[in-house]
């Protein structure tokens, strides 16, 4: 979230859009609902009436997977009724760049831009760069007329996006469309804000990606970045997905969001010379210029004084990447499945339900020689040879289940989608042979260090190099307990030499060996200091001389009034609150909103002026002050808002593709290309050597659109929630929502069993004939949408009562940027099979339907 969970009370418009708020992220609707008694106008757009849809001011229904068509036409109104805030899209975004006047639209190469390469799936973006001048800076047009600025362009492309195509492409009620634009709209003068709240329900697409980029540009057009109640907000779906994203759960990069080096650069000067971007724009702070420092810093504290300037800091002994090496999800299982991984570990996830193409995920496990799985409970991975369908005397796969305890029961900390660290006491003691997380790794890591001691083997340095100083050790050197303070402490950082000011006259002493560092702009290249994670530079630090975990911190005063609370735990980075606040204000410092002040500008402050309010986006004054004045977003190169997104692989402005598996034959936006042109559609196929691993484009076999989402009563795949007696009856099996209309075509009445199918696979499910799901028509064509969660599975209940994971049914494939999985739009078949004796003990009772709104 580029704000937090409690700013969004201070919101006049909350767009509510591929998320379920009410259902799934509930504290957040606290907030929601404070808004509304402030007089905020809450909107709801899903294919599903939903929970929060029933609270919403405005409810429009959308066929699953046309967002992109939905955001441009919302851009498209924006543009043509001059609601956007002009001083902000001037100055604080690449609106008025010119672009290389070769450069080519959808609109006029049907469907694709200019640089697309058919053979290779993927562009050529020559044409893509901005204008420069003499010196190296943009040019511009402050005027936003000239034809080749970014302004026009987008204006150009977007033109093609009327409401009445809008209407069509996506079934949603025209007069629907032109009241949430025109509420939006709304929000473009500097009193009033907007904000959205997204979820999975937009990222699971193959345009996941371009999807969010869209509500971006409505956000910078309305000049809603970095004012209170404003800002793009992702929903995480669990309380630390922000921080496992953080401490870098993704193959594509390491702690704080530093590259994963790949074996092209040979040595740290590549590596930072090839990731460091560089700007002529002397407005700039570009602050990725301190890759180099946080690089560093990273190596020293894995490798401590093992890494020194000699050795390149350790670089040699990271793990490199392949050039071009995709390493994502799919790519993982698409080889796992050709025999081309021996192990496995599956460490707190149940990939052999919440995997797309779950089917062959499980047959893919097959194929290993081992496989550990660390979890609370026996799952459909752990089982996964005794599952439906699976022979076990021709499984080869050794499983391991590690019994790891819950959160309760282990100290440390959380990243929540605000960016907010809160550290968590442990309330109980592990139950059982269960052991922390870090225990675990613990164990691991001292016995294979012991097996290179003893035995040597390939690459031995990367391990027996690694520092490891976390808590007391036996005769052998191994740590008893894992101490999670010393961990966090190693996060945020040591000196690891005296470092002394020596702009000063005489040196003066600002950082001693062994200190923790304030923070991340105490860090250097040169090897004096450390951080495991730049991010969390000031996170568990010195304050006065005293160790503090800030994280820790429960502070409750809000000296703002805007819900900040500043002393309540910390935030990164360096505490801030709200992301790109420097945007709050005007040139000369002046809040855009007096009422809603995120920070501002005193020039009586200090000898020259300061800022008041949150922690500011760098210190440097507005950007009226001809000498030090900073531009706002200081993450990029040119220090604005990118409306122009060049870096993108499927385009610079989002362009709608239907979803891979789609109810309409043509895209009515582009005659030539029906699906996003850049997904690798072929290289998953030869990882796959299975066409049905992956899609069908047999629209009279499989007619009907399928949809994934969550309920409140599980969690997840319902590993933790399906072993709890009280949670799972509530929800006791496998459920499919249908319209009324359909379920008379089907001859399907609520309480009956019904077969679901698709390409990879089927499905059991009870039916929900329920008014929550309309039938949309599109290009004149009736088209059904049906939904279903994907919360359970086969192992648990014992008696296979639950049924099993809606993923057997969807599509193994991504978006082209990170190859999220598109599980939110495929297309199957529904059958009738049975009715059970008990109506009113199955989901699916007209009692439960009516509760269920």
């Amino acid at each position: 979230m580029t704000n937090h969970w409690i700013d969004l009370r201070n919101s006049d418009v909350i767009l509510v859009m591929g998320s379920n708020p009410a259902s799934n992220h509930p504290i957040s609707m606290k907030w929601i609902m404070r808004a509304k008694e402030r007089g905020a106008k809450l909107i709801c757009v899903d294919p599903r009436f939903t929970q929060t849809a029933e609270v919403a001011d405005v409810y429009a229904p959308i066929r699953s997977g046309t967002d992109i068509a939905f955001l441009g036409g919302m851009i498209n109104y924006l543009l043509e009724s001059d609601l956007f805030l002009k001083e902000y899209v001037v100055n604080y975004t690449d609106a008025p760049f010119l672009v290389n006047p070769d450069f080519k639209m959808p609109g006029e190469l049907d469907g694709v831009f200019s640089g697309y390469d058919e053979d290779n799936s993927s562009y050529d973006k020559k044409t893509w760069a901005f204008q420069l001048d003499e010196k190296g800076v943009p040019k511009k047009d402050t005027n936003l007329q000239d034809p080749d600025c970014v302004f026009q362009l987008l204006k150009k492309h977007y033109s093609r996006y009327s409401i009445d195509i809008v209407s069509q492409v996506t079934g949603t009620p025209r007069d629907k469309c032109e009241e949430i634009y025109k509420a939006i709209g709304s929000t473009y003068v500097p009193n009033r804000t907007a904000t959205g709240c997204y979820a999975m329900g937009w990222t699971q697409h193959t345009v996941g990606v371009q999807n969010i980029r869209a509500f971006t540009i409505v956000q910078l057009l309305l000049g809603n970045m970095g004012m209170a109640g404003g800002g793009v907000n992702a929903m995480r779906g669990e309380g630390n997905v922000q921080g496992s994203t953080d401490h870098a759960l993704l193959f594509h990069i390491l702690p704080g969001y530093l590259p994963a080096p790949t074996a092209s650069l040979a040595g740290l000067k590549d590596y930072v010379l090839k990731h460091t971007p560089t700007t002529k724009e002397p407005r700039s702070v570009n602050w990725w210029s301190n890759r180099g420092k946080y690089i560093t810093s990273y190596l020293k504290a894995l490798y401590g004084d093992h890494a020194t300037r000699e050795n390149d800091f350790g670089y040699s002994w990271l793990p490199k990447l392949d050039e071009g090496m995709n390493a994502s999800w799919l790519a993982l299982f698409a080889r796992m499945y050709r025999d081309q991984f021996e192990g496995f570990f599956a460490w707190g996830m149940n990939p052999a339900c919440s995997s797309v193409g779950a089917g062959k995920v499980r047959e893919a496990l097959g194929k290993l020689k081992w496989m550990v799985n660390v979890n609370l409970y026996d799952n459909e991975t752990a089982s996964f040879w005794r599952g439906p369908g699976m022979k076990p005397g021709k499984i080869k796969t050794e499983v391991f289940l590690l019994p790891c305890c819950s959160s309760v029961e282990k100290e440390g900390s959380i990243s929540n989608s605000g960016r907010l660290a809160q550290w968590r006491y442990k309330a109980i003691e592990p139950l059982g042979q269960s052991m922390p997380d870090a225990e675990i790794l613990n164990e691991l890591y001292f016995r294979v260090k012991k097996l290179y001691q003893k035995e040597g083997g390939a690459l031995p340095d990367p391990i027996l190099n690694l520092t490891w100083e976390y808590g007391e050790k036996d005769q052998e050197g191994k740590v008893r307990h894992l101490d999670a303070h010393k961990v966090a402490m190693e996060i945020n950082g040591y000196y690891h030499e005296n470092v002394y000011d020596k702009t000063a006259s005489s040196p003066k002493l600002i950082g001693k060996k062994g200190d923790l560092v304030p923070n991340f702009v105490s860090l250097r290249d040169d090897g004096s200091t450390s951080s495991g994670n730049w991010l969390y530079s000031g996170s568990y630090t010195l304050k006065d001389g005293e160790v503090v975990n800030m994280m820790a911190r429960r502070g409750k005063e809000d000296p703002t009034g805007l819900g900040l609370y500043p002393n309540w735990s910390w935030a990164w980075p360096v505490n801030r609150r709200i992301i790109y606040n420097r945007a709050s204000v005007d040139p000369k410092g002046r809040p855009w909103d007096p009422e809603r002040a995120v920070i501002k500008w005193n020039p009586a402050a200090g000898k020259s002026g300061g800022w008041e309010g949150d922690v500011p986006d760098g210190p440097a004054p507005p950007l009226a002050d001809d000498k030090k004045g900073a531009l706002p977003f200081i993450m990029k190169p040119y220090g604005v808002g990118a409306i122009f997104g060049s870096g993108l692989k499927d385009g610079p402005f989002p362009e709608h593709y239907e979803p891979l598996e789609s109810p309409v034959p043509k895209n009515p936006m582009s005659e030539k290309h029906r699906v996003n042109p850049t997904i690798p559609i072929g290289k998953l196929q030869a990882m796959a050597k299975d066409p049905a691993f992956l899609f069908s484009f047999d629209y009279e076999r499989y007619p009907y659109v399928a949809t994934t989402y969550r309920v409140s009563e599980h969690w997840q795949t319902g590993v933790m929630t399906r072993h709890l007696p009280w949670q799972l009856e509530m929800h006791p099996q496998q459920f499919i929502e249908l319209d009324r209309e359909l379920a008379g075509v089907k001859g399907i009445q609520g309480g009956d069993l019904v077969e679901v199918k698709s390409a990879r696979g089927q499905l059991s499910c009870v039916a929900i004939v329920t008014d929550r799901f309309k039938p949309f028509l599109i290009q004149d064509r009736k088209v059904h949408l049906i939904g279903m969660p994907w919360c359970f599975g086969w192992q648990y209940p014992e008696d296979g009562s639950g049924g099993d994971s809606a993923n057997l049914l969807t599509p193994f494939m991504g978006d082209p940027n990170t190859l999220i999985p598109e599980s939110k739009a495929f297309m199957v078949n529904i059958t009738r099979i049975e009715k059970p004796a008990r109506v009113s003990d199955q989901p699916g009772s007209d009692s439960l339907d009516r509760g269920r709104g």
